[in-house]
C-alpha cells in the first residue's frame, strides 16, 4: 500500500486549523519525550494507533480527520487523531532516513562483507515537489460523494444568485489554492484532497462553501482569470455549474425567479427613495422619510443585498443626526451615500455592486483571532463611545472586526485610557487588543464584522499575544506595502465596491523608524517607516480629544528603538503608502496609542506646511456645491449656485467634470447630479490617492 500522501501533507498550521493549536503541541510533546502512539498502516490504506495510555485511534482513507475514531471519551477530534496523524509523518520520515542511509552506501563494499546482489536496493530520489493543482480538478461526482446532496443543493442556489469571490491559484508564494467568499476563505492546503479543505464555518455550511470555491476555480480557470482578482461568478447564466449540481436538488423549485423579483423591488424603492430626498432636499427629512428608509433597508437586508443596505442604514444615522443638530452629521458625507445607492444600482456587475448571494451571517467553527489594536470613536450625540478591536483571522489570511458600543455617564469624559477597562468578552478591552482568542462562538457578516454569542463566552479562550503577529500570513503581514498598493490597484470605484469592515488592516515589519514630525495646524503626527523591502511607509497619526493620549504614547514607542512591527489601516496617498496607526510592537509588548493615558507633552519637530494643490481643491469645492444641492434639494436650486464651482474646474483643466456641472445646472435633475456626482467623487479618490505633489 502506497504512503498515505494527504497525512503526509498536513502541517502544524492545517492540523490546529482542523482540531485546535493546543492540541497540536500537546500531541507533539508526548511525541518526543516517548510517549507517541504505534501506528500502522494496512492493506486498505487505514491507519491506526495504539497509546500508552491504551486509547486506540483509526484514521480510514478518504475521510476527513473528524470521521476518525478513538476509543477515548473526548468529543470530536481528540489529541490522539492528531497524535496518529503525528506519528504518522514521524514513522515516515524514519523510514526515508533508513532507505536514503542504505541507499548511500559504496557500491563496492569490503571484500569481507557480502556482495552486493541483485535484490540490492538503488538510491531513492528526493520527494519532487508539488506540481500546481487546481481545486477544478474535483469533478461534481466527487462533491456529491464527499459533502452529500444537500450541501450541493444550497451551493447551487448561492451560485445561481451570483458570487463575489477572489481566486487564488497556487505559486511559490501561495502553497495552498483559495478562493475568498464573501462568508469566509476556502482552503486547500492538501493536494487533490476534498477531506482537508479549511473553511472555517461549521459543518453546517462547510460543504456548501468548499463546493462554491471548487466551481470558482473552475469558472476562473474557464475565463482565465487572474489570481487575486474580484469577480462576481455564477449567475443565471452559469447556473448549470455541474450535472451532479443541476440534479440534486430537482424536487424543490428554484427560486431565482422570486429572489430577483424582490431584489427589483427592493432597489426600486431605493430608487425613488433617494429621488425624492434630492429633489425635495435632506434639509426637510422628517419622521415619515426615516420610516421609508427604514423599510427599505428591511427589504434589502431581506434579499441579502448587504452593501445597500449597510449604506442606507448609515444615511438614516446621518440624517437623523441632522435631525437631532448632533455633530456627527456631515453633509458630505450624506452625499456620498447618496451618490452610493444610485451608483449601485447602475453597475454592470449588479452581484458585486448589491452584495447579494451570501447569508447575512456565516457562523464559523473554532477559530483564532490575533488582535491587531483597537480604535475608539463617539456615537449618538456624544452619549455613546465605540471601541473597535481589529482582529486579524490566519486561517484565512483577512481581518475582522469586533464592535462594542458603551454608554457613557453624564458627566465623564469616556476617553480611550477610561474604555481600556471596561470588560468585554470577561476581560479588559487593553487586554483584547493585546492577545491571542479562540473561540467557538464566533460569527462574522458578508461584511467582516465579528459578533460572539451570548452566553458561550466559556468557549472562548484569551491568552497574550506574544510575537503573534510575526507568524501572520501575507497579505496580513507586509514586508512590502508597495507591492500590497499594486496589488489592490484596478479595483472598481468606492460607490460601488464591497462594504468590507477592516479591508486595509494591516501589520506591517519595520525595519527603520525615520524622525518624527508634528504639524500642529492639522494636529498630526507624522514618521517615515522603511519596511524590509526598502519602501518608505509614511506613518500619519492625527489627534484626538477621545484619545488625548494618542499623539505622546506613539511618539514614545517609535523613539524606543525597539519597533519591530506597526499595525494600521493601509492606504495609498500621492501615490505613496500612508499607515494610521493602530498598535505598535516593541520590546517591552505591544503599545495601544487610542487606550492610552495622557501625559505631559512630548516635544516634536514642526513639519512644514502642506503644498497647495489645486486640483483637489477644485474637485472639493464641487463636491460641497453639489452635497449642499443634495441638503436644500434639486426643486430648489438655482443655475449660478454651480458657476463657481464649474468655473475652477474649468481653470484646472478638468473640462468633462466642469461640463456635468453645467449639465446639472441647466436640467437640475436627480440623474444628472448623479452623473456628476459619481464622476467627482470619483476623481477626487483616484486624485489623493496617485497624485504626486
Amino acid at each position: 500500500m502506497n504512503a498515505r500522501a494527504d497525512l503526509l501533507a498536513l502541517d502544524a498550521d492545517t492540523l490546529a486549523a482542523l482540531a485546535n493549536r493546543g492540541l497540536v503541541k500537546r500531541a507533539a510533546r508526548e511525541l518526543d519525550s516517548g510517549a507517541g502512539a504505534s501506528v500502522s498502516l494496512d492493506a486498505a490504506g487505514e491507519v491506526t494507533a495504539a497509546f500508552p495510555d491504551g486509547s486506540r485511534a483509526a484514521l480510514p482513507a478518504g475521510v476527513p480527520l473528524e470521521a476518525g475514531t478513538c476509543s477515548c471519551p473526548a468529543p470530536g477530534v481528540c489529541r490522539h487523531l492528531v497524535g496518529l496523524v503525528l506519528a504518522y509523518q514521524a514513522q515516515a520520515r524514519s523510514q526515508a532516513r533508513s532507505r536514503s542511509a542504505s541507499a548511500s552506501e559504496p557500491e563496492s563494499a569490503p571484500t569481507s562483507g557480502p556482495a552486493a546482489g541483485p535484490g540490492a536496493k538503488a538510491p531513492v530520489p528526493p520527494p519532487e515537489p508539488e506540481l500546481p493543482w487546481s481545486p477544478a480538478e474535483f469533478d461534481d461526482a466527487a462533491l456529491l460523494a464527499a459533502f452529500g446532496r444537500p450541501a450541493l443543493a444550497a451551493a447551487r442556489r448561492a451560485w445561481e444568485r451570483g458570487v463575489r469571490v477572489t481566486v487564488q491559484r497556487m505559486d511559490a508564494a501561495h502553497p495552498a489554492p483559495s478562493v475568498e467568499l464573501p462568508s469566509c476563505t476556502v482552503r486547500f492546503p492538501v493536494p487533490r484532497s476534498l477531506n482537508f479543505a479549511l473553511s472555517g464555518a461549521t459543518a453546517a455550511r462547510h460543504g456548501e462553501l468548499v463546493t462554491l470555491a471548487v466551481w470558482a476555480f473552475r469558472a476562473a480557470d474557464e475565463d482565465g482569470t487572474p489570481s487575486g482578482s474580484a469577480r462576481t461568478a455564477g449567475g443565471p447564466k452559469r447556473a448549470d455549474a455541474g450535472t451532479a449540481a443541476a440534479t440534486a436538488d430537482r424536487a424543490q423549485p428554484a427560486p431565482a425567479t422570486a429572489t430577483a423579483t424582490a431584489t427589483a423591488t427592493a432597489t426600486a424603492a431605493v430608487a425613488a427613495l433617494t429621488e425624492e430626498l434630492l429633489r425635495t432636499g435632506t434639509a426637510r427629512t422628517g419622521p415619515v422619510l426615516l420610516a421609508q428608509l427604514a423599510r427599505v433597508e428591511a427589504e434589502l437586508a431581506a434579499v441579502s443585498a448587504h452593501w445597500p443596505a449597510a449604506a442606507a442604514a448609515e444615511l438614516r444615522v446621518q440624517l437623523a443626526a441632522y435631525a437631532d443638530r448632533d455633530t456627527r452629521h456631515d453633509p458630505d458625507r450624506v452625499a456620498e451615500l447618496l451618490v452610493e445607492l444610485r451608483a449601485r444600482l447602475r453597475a454592470a456587475d449588479r452581484a458585486l455592486a448589491l452584495g447579494t448571494g451570501e447569508s447575512a451571517v456565516t457562523q464559523l467553527r473554532r477559530t483564532r483571532l490575533v488582535a491587531l489594536g483597537c480604535r475608539v470613536s463617539a456615537g449618538r450625540g456624544g452619549a455613546e463611545r465605540c471601541t473597535e478591536l481589529y482582529l486579524a483571522q490566519p486561517d484565512a489570511g483577512i481581518a475582522l472586526v469586533l464592535r462594542k458600543r458603551w454608554a457613557v455617564p453624564e458627566g465623564r469624559p469616556g476617553t480611550g485610557a477610561e474604555l481600556a477597562g471596561r470588560r468585554l468578552l470577561g476581560h479588559s478591552v487593553r487586554a483584547l487588543a493585546g492577545s491571542n482568542l479562540v473561540s467557538e462562538s464566533v460569527s462574522r457578516s458578508a461584511g467582516r464584522a465579528v459578533t460572539v454569542e451570548r452566553g458561550r463566552i466559556a468557549s472562548t479562550s484569551v491568552t497574550p499575544l506574544g510575537d503573534a503577529w510575526a507568524s501572520l500570513p501575507a497579505p496580513l503581514l507586509l514586508h512590502d506595502a508597495a507591492a500590497r498598493l499594486r496589488a489592490l490597484g484596478g479595483r472598481p470605484p468606492r460607490p460601488v465596491r464591497p462594504r468590507i469592515e477592516a479591508e486595509n488592516a494591516h501589520v506591517l515589519a519595520v525595519a527603520e523608524v525615520g524622525p518624527l514630525g508634528y504639524d500642529p495646524a492639522r494636529q498630526r503626527l507624522e514618521a517615515v517607516l522603511r519596511d524590509p523591502a526598502g519602501t518608505e511607509v509614511r506613518l500619519s497619526a492625527e489627534h484626538d480629544v477621545l484619545c488625548p493620549g494618542r499623539i505622546d504614547a506613539l511618539a514614545a514607542a517609535l523613539e524606543s528603538g525597539t519597533v519591530t512591527h506597526v499595525s494600521g489601516l493601509l492606504r495609498p496617498e500621492a501615490g505613496r503608502p500612508v499607515l494610521d496607526p493602530l498598535a505598535v510592537r516593541t520590546a517591552a509588548g505591544p503599545v495601544h496609542p487610542d487606550l492610552a493615558a495622557e501625559t505631559d507633552p512630548h516635544p516634536f519637530t514642526a513639519l512644514p506646511p502642506a503644498a497647495a494643490d489645486p486640483l483637489a481643491a477644485a474637485l472639493t469645492a464641487a463636491r460641497t456645491a453639489l452635497a449642499e444641492l443634495a441638503r436644500t434639494g434639486l426643486d430648489a436650486a438655482l443655475p449660478h449656485q454651480l458657476a463657481p464651482a464649474a468655473a475652477a474646474l474649468r481653470r484646472t483643466g478638468l473640462r468633462t467634470a466642469a461640463a456635468l456641472l453645467d449639465a446639472l445646472a441647466a436640467d437640475p435633475s436627480p440623474d444628472r447630479w448623479t452623473d456628476a456626482a459619481l464622476h467627482l467623487l470619483t476623481a477626487l479618490d483616484l486624485h489623493r490617492e496617485e497624485a504626486r505633489p
